[in-house]
């Protein structure tokens, strides 16, 4: 985890791509202070099936269409996916799938902001900066979690 001013910058996973050099993030922060404590409190509650929804202050770094492409990933629906072409039109630029998906790529807060909800045209899995194995785990992990909800109530 990376933070800057308060909130969350960077959350990086082993052997991610288009990781930063560790050198970069500076000196390391007090994990008990905030951005954190909360979350790491919301990863384990997500990942205990129990938050569909991440609420953290983040300090997100990049090109305005990458933020354009950061923020309508977090729309996306807890356990649904779209496609970079779907999202390339949401954000009114019909013939960008493939920069959606460069800056899907790019995302420095992997599952906090849910590039994995994005998939090729096909419905196929295609990149994933954490790997194709974890994109398919967390997609899977949406899809039984959604699944039990949708059965309880």
């Amino acid at each position: 985890m990376v933070a800057l001013d308060g909130a969350l910058c960077g959350l990086y996973m082993v052997n991610q791509r288009h990781r930063p050099p560790q050198e970069s993030f500076g000196a390391p922060g007090d994990p008990s202070a905030e951005p954190f404590a909360a979350t790491a409190e919301q990863l384990a509650a997500y990942f205990a099936g129990e938050l569909t929804e991440f609420d953290l202050p983040l300090n997100l770094r990049g090109t305005p269409f990458q933020g354009r492409v950061w923020a309508a990933l977090q729309e996306i629906p807890y356990g649904e996916t779209t496609t970079y072409g779907e999202l390339a039109v949401e954000l009114g630029k019909p013939s960008a799938s493939r920069a959606v998906g460069l800056a899907n790529g790019k995302n420095p807060v992997g599952v906090i902001v849910p590039c994995h909800r994005v998939v090729g045209s096909t419905g196929s899995l295609t990149g994933y900066g954490g790997g194709l194995d974890r994109k398919r785990y967390l997609l899977d992990f949406e899809r039984k979690a959604r699944s039990v909800e949708a059965a309880l109530f």
